[in-house]
């Protein structure tokens, strides 16, 4: 196991060593979409599947010579953008504004959710943008108010993405808003308190899963998970990012026996079955959905596998529509 730090550079020498040093056969990483992209060239070059535990589509589309060893396991951007664009819709939502951070999760995060907006009739009236490490946004959030939004839209993750909207109540904003999912767990509901109260994310099932529907296909296996890991590190302790970890698991615990059947560990000939395996998934049912991966495809989950969360007295509170 090694700590990239949230470094591209980073990421990259570790990857290259994980490969050419101590000769994995597959890689789960990383966390955070521009280490993975960082990844991409890497992992085809050596031949090594890759699963990645980020957001981004872009980590898997196009499927082509370099993508085709790449997979992952976490909902992509546009199934949450969707998500977010049909609740503020229902909602009787005309105008949105967008500000998100200045990097590879934000862009591809905006072009997502200006996507869903204009194709639910939601004109896109502001997009600023905000460093991780920035003290204030205050400038940002005055921009944005001028253009009077019905809903804003906050693309960032972790702790950061609490400072558009904390700043956005000391402003005395009314609308709605949106997060990205990857402020999805306590520390985030922590920093924000109750600036964050009746704000919404898509969000994966395992994060209401106690609340889903009973038909849900996501809520034994995400029960069971979240027994299992809160059995370690304590009641509450889970988030949805240890579940993408899980389903990685699960997805090569499918695939490794069929690779088997090819060829031995360690060889190059069992990497590339083990690739084929992988894109070859059906069926498989994991903690935020069911896998059915193609070609074409290396996520293999639909809209099933995300669910719209309220942010209520630091509470995910699950949201039928």
């Amino acid at each position: 196991m090694l700590d990239d730090a949230s470094d591209t550079t980073q990421a990259v020498q570790d990857t290259k060593k994980l490969i050419s040093e101590n000769h994995v056969d597959a890689i789960i990483g990383s966390s955070i979409t521009p280490n993975s992209l960082a990844m991409i060239d890497v992992v085809a070059e050596g031949e090594t599947p890759m699963i990645s535990l980020a957001s981004s589509a872009k980590i898997i589309e196009p499927v082509d010579a370099k993508r085709r060893w790449v997979f992952k396991t976490p909902q992509t951007d546009a199934m949450m953008a969707s998500a977010i664009a049909e609740h503020a819709s229902l909602h009787g939502v005309k105008t949105i504004a967008f500000i998100g951070q200045a990097d590879a999760l934000g862009e591809t995060f905006y072009t997502e959710v200006a996507k869903f907006a204009q194709l639910h009739h939601i004109n896109m009236v502001a997009s600023e943008r905000f460093n991780r490490t920035d003290p204030s946004v205050t400038g940002q959030v005055l921009k944005i108010l001028a253009t009077h939004p019905d809903a804003v839209v906050v693309g960032a993750a972790g702790t950061p993405a609490a400072l558009p909207p904390k700043t956005l109540r000391e402003r005395g904003y009314k609308g709605l808003i949106y997060h990205n999912h990857g402020v999805g767990n306590n520390d985030f509901l922590r920093v924000c308190g109750a600036d964050c109260n009746g704000t919404f994310l898509p969000a994966s099932p395992v994060l209401v899963a106690a609340q889903l529907p009973a038909d849900h296909p996501a809520k034994r296996l995400a029960l069971d998970y979240i027994a299992r890991f809160e059995a370690v590190r304590g009641a509450g302790s889970v988030s949805a990012f240890g579940s993408y970890t899980w389903d990685a698991g699960m997805l090569l615990g499918h695939a490794v026996p069929v690779a088997l059947k090819a060829a031995a560990p360690g060889t190059p000939e069992f990497r590339r079955a083990l690739r084929d395996a992988l894109e070859s998934t059906r069926g498989l049912a994991d903690t935020n959905g069911v896998v059915n991966m193609s070609a074409t495809d290396h996520l293999g989950l639909d809209q099933r596998a995300r669910v719209m969360v309220e942010i209520r007295n630091a509470k995910w509170v699950y949201q039928p529509r």
